[in-house]
């Protein structure tokens, strides 16, 4: 009962923010060290904190979407980016050319991660490992179409046999729990005609369905703690019910529990992680305020559907502040679990 999980990105540690703006001052050896070091950190602190569920917390990953980018060939490595300067915002990541048929020959790198992670985490006992990989609606968004790609969703069915492939690769070397991010889809629930986001999620997770236990991440923006999207869930249903997922993950903390109802609507369909904690907040959760948060959630969805975690990944919220939100957020869950097997 209660899961206490996380979504796949983690706080990078000092050492690895500076190696990522200064490469061209280590060698290949160095950098494979210093990245290991920082996954070893990352699953300390998860660890530490008593997660159910942990990741090797992305380090590898130094942009969301060009660090896959950096795999898949016909892009070029230079963004246009319309603003550069002022209040950060989703339009200073600009977008990537096309500039050839886009291949991934090489997968897109998360086996080499998810193995990393098999070797450095604690064996038998352990917590169990899951690896996040992005949909391909969300992994088209930094892409500019042009003649042969010509919108968004023609890019996205380029990339969509890619991501395929690197599910069936991760169940094929152990993974047993993977999430597929699109935060995309329900940043444009509002917009966009969801049953077609929902062909396109069935479609993409369909070689592994009933192999791992299979979640989707949905929220509404994290690029420098700022959201972009409409932050509702109600344009999502009753669409989004039909994706074939063992669990969705949603943001409610940073929304502050609104439309906390239409939860009871999901959890008909699946299990279903509740955002829990505020990754865009520097307020410290509390183990009283999460006991109360997860009360509340239970109103709507059974214990043994439910599981809590952060909002969204936590890579914009610095490690001191991670490292204890996730503390509270465990403690808080164990409490709860204790008052429900009393009863």
């Amino acid at each position: 009962m209660i899961r206490t999980t996380v979504i796949g990105s983690y706080p990078f540690p000092s050492w690895l923010e500076f190696a990522s703006q200064n490469m061209d001052k280590f060698g290949k050896a160095d950098l494979e060290e210093i990245i290991e070091d920082a996954v070893i950190a990352a699953i300390h602190d998860q660890v530490s904190a008593g997660l159910d569920v942990i990741t090797d917390g992305e380090q590898t990953r130094l942009d969301f979407n060009l660090s896959f980018y950096g795999y898949i060939e016909g892009i070029s490595p230079h963004a246009d980016v319309p603003r550069r300067w002022g209040p950060p915002a989703h339009d200073q990541r600009g977008k990537h050319a096309i500039t050839g048929e886009l291949r991934a020959p090489r997968g897109l790198g998360v086996v080499e991660e998810f193995k990393r992670l098999q070797r450095l985490a604690p064996a038998e006992g352990g917590p169990v490992l899951k690896a996040s990989v992005p949909g391909p609606y969300t992994l088209s968004g930094r892409l500019s179409p042009n003649v042969q790609y010509h919108d968004r969703y023609a890019i996205t069915e380029a990339l969509l046999p890619m991501v395929q492939r690197e599910l069936e690769a991760l169940v094929a070397v152990g993974c047993t729990e993977i999430t597929v991010d699109e935060p995309s889809m329900s940043c444009y629930a509002h917009k966009e005609n969801t049953r077609r986001f929902v062909e396109i999620f069935n479609r993409t997770v369909e070689p592994v369905v009933g192999k791992c236990f299979l979640s989707t991440h949905l929220c509404f923006g994290n690029y420098k703690g700022h959201a972009v999207g409409k932050r509702m869930v109600a344009p999502m249903l009753p669409d989004f019910l039909d994706m074939k997922v063992d669990e969705v993950h949603i943001e409610m903390a940073n929304r502050e529990f609104a439309e906390v109802e239409l939860l009871a609507e999901f959890a008909k369909h699946m299990h279903v992680a509740v955002g829990i904690v505020d990754v865009k907040s520097y307020y410290i959760e509390t183990v009283e305020d999460i006991v109360e948060r997860i009360k509340l959630c239970l109103k709507y969805v059974p214990a043994e559907r439910l599981s809590v975690a952060p909002d969204c990944g936590l890579s914009q919220t610095a490690r001191w502040a991670a490292k204890q939100k996730l503390r509270n957020m465990v403690e808080g869950a164990k409490r709860v679990r204790g008052k429900l097997k009393l009863a």
